[in-house]
C-alpha cells in the first residue's frame, strides 16, 4: 500500500452532514485534510432525510429547541454560524427550496443535492476523501494522531469525531464515537433512542387496531408539549407529534394526549343543545377519524342520545379527551431512531470551538456530542454549525 502524503493537518472522521461541512471549510481555510468513512459513499443520512428532500434546516433555530445536560451549550456554535448562514450556501449553489409548516426548509428537488453542494465545498477545499475504510486504530502521542485503516497509516495534530450516533444501524450507524471518545477519558452521557415510535402493551391493543390512522392532537410529556399528527400503527404510536415527545420520555412515564385541542370547553354540551338525539360517538366522529371516533367511544362507554346526558358527565368526558393517558412500553429503538438524544457530555468539550477540554487537538461534532434538536431541520442545523466552529481551530 502506498504511504504517500501520510500528514495531514486534521483527519476528519465521518463523512455524514457535520464531517462534510466541516472538512469542506477547513480545507477552503488552507488545511490540508483527509475525510475517512467506513460506509462506501459519503452523506447516506443526507440522502433519505426528509422523504429524499433534505429537511436542511429551520428558519426558527434556537437554542431551546435542542436537549442537552447543558441547554447553554449549542448557543455559541448557533450564534456564529446560523441558519442563516446555511441558507445562504444554499442560494449561492442555486438549490431551490421551500418552507413547510413549522419553519422547515426543504429543497425543491432531492437531498442528492445538497450532499452534491458539500462535496463541491470538499473539492474546493481540495479535501482528500476515503470511503469505504474502516478504521483499525487510532492512538495519540507526542501531539499526534495515528490513524491506522486499510493498510494505510496517516497522522494529524487534529482529530475531529463526527461519526454521529447508534440511531439507524441499517445505515451503517454505531457507537464507534462513543469507543473513541472512552477511549481518550471523555465521558458520555447515556445514549438513548430520539425521534422514535413508541410501543403500546396489550391493554392499549385496541389502539393499535387502528394502524394506519392518523389525527392532529396535542401531546405532553412532564411540562414538554407539542402540537401536530399523533398515527396509530400496529406497535403503538408513532407521527410527528410522537416522534417529537418521545425524546423528552422515558421508560416508565405516561404521555397525555388532548385529542380535541381545537375545541373550547363545553364543546360536548354545545354538540347537545345542537342536535340533542345525537348519540356520543357520531358527535365524535364528527370531528375524529371514525375508527379512532369509535374505539374512544367504546373506551368511555358513553351509550344514548346527549340529551339524556347531564352536562357535568359530558364535562367529566372532555376533560378525558383532552388528558388521555397513555403509558407507552416502550420504543421501537435505535433501528427506528432518527437521532439519539445523549452522547459526549458537553462538559468535556468548548461551546466555542468543540475542542475537547483534557486532550487538545480533538474536537467532537455532530451527532456525536450530546446535542439532539428537535424535529424540523435542527439536528442538520447543529452538523452544519458544530462542523463551521470546528472548522475554524484546526
Amino acid at each position: 500500500m502506498s504511504h504517500t502524503r501520510q500528514s495531514y493537518d486534521a483527519i476528519v472522521l465521518g463523512a455524514g452532514g457535520a464531517g462534510l461541512m466541516c472538512a469542506g471549510i477547513a480545507g477552503q481555510r488552507g488545511r490540508r485534510i483527509l475525510l475517512l468513512d467506513h460506509a462506501a459513499s459519503p452523506g447516506k443520512k443526507i440522502l433519505i432525510s426528509g422523504g429524499g428532500r433534505c429537511n436542511f434546516t429551520n428558519i426558527h433555530t434556537a437554542a431551546d429547541r435542542y436537549i442537552s445536560a447543558n441547554r447553554h451549550y449549542v448557543k455559541s456554535a448557533l450564534g456564529r454560524y446560523g441558519a442563516e448562514d446555511f441558507l445562504a450556501l444554499v442560494n449561492r449553489y442555486n438549490i431551490q427550496w421551500h418552507e413547510k409548516e413549522l419553519g422547515q426548509l426543504f429543497c425543491d428537488g432531492s437531498a442528492k443535492q445538497i450532499l452534491s453542494m458539500l462535496l463541491d465545498e470538499c473539492t474546493r477545499g481540495k479535501v482528500e476523501m476515503k470511503c469505504g475504510k474502516s478504521i483499525a486504530n487510532v492512538h495519540h502521542a507526542d501531539g499526534k494522531f495515528t490513524v491506522e485503516f486499510g493498510g494505510e497509516t496517516v497522522f494529524a495534530p487534529s482529530l475531529v469525531i463526527a461519526t454521529g450516533g447508534p440511531s439507524i444501524p441499517k445505515m451503517g450507524a454505531t457507537g464507534f464515537a462513543y469507543d473513541l471518545a472512552r477511549q481518550f477519558g471523555l465521558k458520555i452521557i447515556e445514549p438513548r433512542p430520539a425521534l422514535v415510535p413508541l410501543t403500546l402493551g396489550e391493554d392499549e391493543r385496541l389502539f393499535r387496531a387502528l394502524s394506519g390512522v392518523a389525527s392532529d392532537v396535542r401531546v405532553r410529556c412532564g411540562k414538554v408539549e407539542f402540537s401536530g399528527a399523533a398515527l396509530f400503527t400496529h406497535k403503538g404510536l408513532s407521527g410527528p407529534a410522537i416522534l417529537q415527545i418521545s425524546s423528552y420520555w422515558r421508560n416508565g412515564e405516561s404521555i397525555f394526549i388532548d385529542f380535541l385541542p381545537r375545541q373550547n370547553a363545553g364543546w360536548l354540551s354545545d354538540a347537545k343543545r345542537e342536535a340533542p338525539r345525537t348519540g356520543f360517538r357520531k358527535a365524535l366522529a364528527q370531528l375524529l377519524p371514525e375508527r379512532l371516533a369509535t374505539a374512544l367511544a367504546e373506551r368511555i362507554g358513553l351509550e344514548g342520545e346527549l340529551a339524556n346526558l347531564p352536562d357535568a358527565r359530558l364535562g367529566e368526558v372532555e376533560q378525558l379527551l383532552a388528558n388521555w393517558k397513555f403509558t407507552p412500553t416502550g420504543s421501537e429503538g435505535f433501528a427506528k431512531a432518527e437521532v439519539t438524544v445523549g452522547g459526549i457530555d458537553t462538559a468535556e468539550l468548548s461551546s466555542k470551538t468543540m475542542e475537547a477540554k483534557r486532550m487538545p487537538g480533538l474536537y467532537v461534532i455532530g451527532e456525536a456530542v450530546d446535542v439532539t434538536g428537535w424535529l424540523g431541520g435542527y439536528n442538520f442545523q447543529w452538523a452544519w454549525s458544530s462542523g463551521w466552529a470546528a472548522a475554524q481551530e484546526i
